[in-house]
């Protein structure tokens, strides 16, 4: 596995850099040896953050953590990545079309879903042409995260997030 580590308001020390290739590392043992993880070790005051995204055929794992600490945070993401592939290993392998990237012993293995995703509630509502910002007004009434819409502009469905620090998002199909 190869490293390209990138450090934002924050100097990647030798045992910082130590310390991601030993945690992640250990996620060597489920992708080829030439397969790339791009890791950036971030600070904003007191939030140690890591971000690592590993990109495969077809698909990008990826994962953040932010704690307190940034060993912390290290080995935090390493789980929670080597949960991601244990999980969804059925689906991101599933028609061999990106098995290319990762180890036989990975593709091969059996993993049992500890976590099976299970839809428990299924919502059905009209969905009325709007523009994004009065999505944003009736998302904010409704007390949600996110809205889904069709566009007034482009007649297509969008859809509007709340970001962190108190900004919006907008979703749109490309073509």
């Amino acid at each position: 596995m190869k490293f390209i580590i990138v450090g934002r308001n924050i100097d990647i020390t030798p045992g910082l850099k130590a310390a991601v290739e030993e945690k992640i590392g250990k996620l060597e043992k489920y992708f080829n040896p030439d397969t790339e993880a791009h890791v950036t070790l971030s600070v904003e005051k007191d939030r140690q953050k890591i971000e690592v995204t590993i990109p495969v055929k077809g698909n990008i794992i990826r994962s953040e953590q932010v704690s307190n600490d940034m060993y912390v945070s290290i080995d935090l993401v390493e789980e929670i990545i080597e949960r991601q592939l244990k999980k969804y290993k059925t689906k991101i392998v599933d028609k061999q079309q990106s098995a290319g990237s990762f180890s036989k012993m990975y593709v091969e293995n059996d993993y049992t879903d500890e976590e099976e995703i299970k839809i428990v509630r299924t919502k059905k509502f009209d969905i009325k042409p709007m523009y994004p910002e009065d999505a944003c007004i009736q998302m904010e009434l409704l007390g949600h995260n996110f809205f889904v819409f069709i566009n007034a502009d482009t007649d297509q469905v969008n859809v509007v997030y709340k970001r962190k620090g108190d900004t919006y998002g907008l979703i749109e199909p490309e073509g």
